[in-house]
């Protein structure tokens, strides 16, 4: 990769349109890919950030409904719930060489990814941030940190850096780390008690920690001793402190989804936890019950996986 790099961003929501935009304004070519209709907005007036860790500006870049010329990477902001569909529009043939870079919520998904691209250009990524689409190409940045972990087992640990030093100097403070497992699990860990209960309850993160304390511990456990299993990191304290560092009017991105009527992911993220839970033999019986919650209210199945 050249210190310039052409980036494709499949997805151009809350998270990609973030990172298109700071791709962009750092002067990397960026190539968003959508829908007809957006891809058109995005061509015409570029993407609009509000952020105050980033301030303020509209970023130009290209758009399209496909992939059609090779690229130096390109990130799969879109959420589990659409993957499928929307890897139609990166044909394996055209990426070629280029990164696969999925910033999807879960653990499952890089084996998915790899069985349709080259195993050794999947680099799974993490995001920290609360960003949001509040219309087509304009983002609502809102939490005062951006962070990315890039991983990837059997990618070659030059791309991995040359691509962890544009998202670096483009604005989030970027890592790359060498245990993708660990990474995945981190997030996960984090994530899926944050998501499942903030969504169960319809309430942001400062009243579910205060409201439901109990059931926010117990569920941080469960899914540490998952991750441990798995060979993820386990630290419920850990876990428990960072929420409470949290803005209390932190909103997850399934409950964001469940306010606005959209499909969740609960299988990537519930369903994919239980299923992990079932295989090394670990009780989970809290995140059992709230899945199966949500999943009734959403009219899913219920169970160690949800929806598929």
């Amino acid at each position: 990769m050249a210190n310039e790099l052409t980036v494709a961003v499949l997805g151009p929501g809350g998270v990609g349109g973030l990172l298109a935009a700071l791709l962009s304004r750092s002067g990397h070519r960026v190539i968003c890919l959508s829908g007809g209709r957006t891809a058109e907005t995005l061509r015409t007036g570029g993407i609009q950030v509000r952020s105050a860790r980033f301030g303020d500006f509209t970023a130009r870049v290209e758009a399209d409904t496909e992939l059609r010329e090779p690229v130096d990477a390109c990130l799969v902001t879109v959420k589990d719930t659409a993957l499928d569909a929307a890897s139609a529009r990166v044909p394996a043939p055209v990426l070629g060489d280029g990164l696969l870079v999925p910033f999807l919520n879960g653990v499952e998904h890089p084996a998915a990814l790899r069985s349709r691209y080259r195993p050794d250009r999947v680099a799974p990524a993490v995001i920290r941030v609360e960003s949001t689409r509040v219309a087509p190409g304009v983002i609502e940045h809102g939490s005062p940190f951006a962070e990315i972990d890039l991983t990837g087992t059997d990618v070659p640990r030059p791309r991995l850096d040359a691509l962890a030093e544009a998202f670096a100097s483009a604005g989030p403070a970027t890592r790359v780390l060498a245990d993708e497992t660990a990474a995945l699990w981190a997030k996960m860990s984090f994530l899926a008690p944050f998501a499942l209960l903030t969504t169960r309850y319809g309430l942001p993160l400062g009243d579910v920690r205060t409201r439901h304390r109990d059931e926010l511990t117990a569920l941080v456990e469960e899914t540490a001793a998952i991750s441990h299993a798995c060979g993820g990191p386990a630290d419920p304290a850990q876990a428990l402190a960072r929420y409470d560092s949290f803005p209390a009017s932190m909103k997850s991105s399934m409950q964001r989804d469940a306010e606005a009527g959209r499909p969740l992911e609960l299988d990537a993220i519930g369903g994919a936890l239980l299923r992990a839970a079932e295989r090394h033999g670990v009780p989970a019986p809290v995140a059992a019950r709230v899945v199966r919650e949500l999943a009734d209210r959403a009219g899913g199945t219920a169970g160690g996986a949800p929806g598929r």
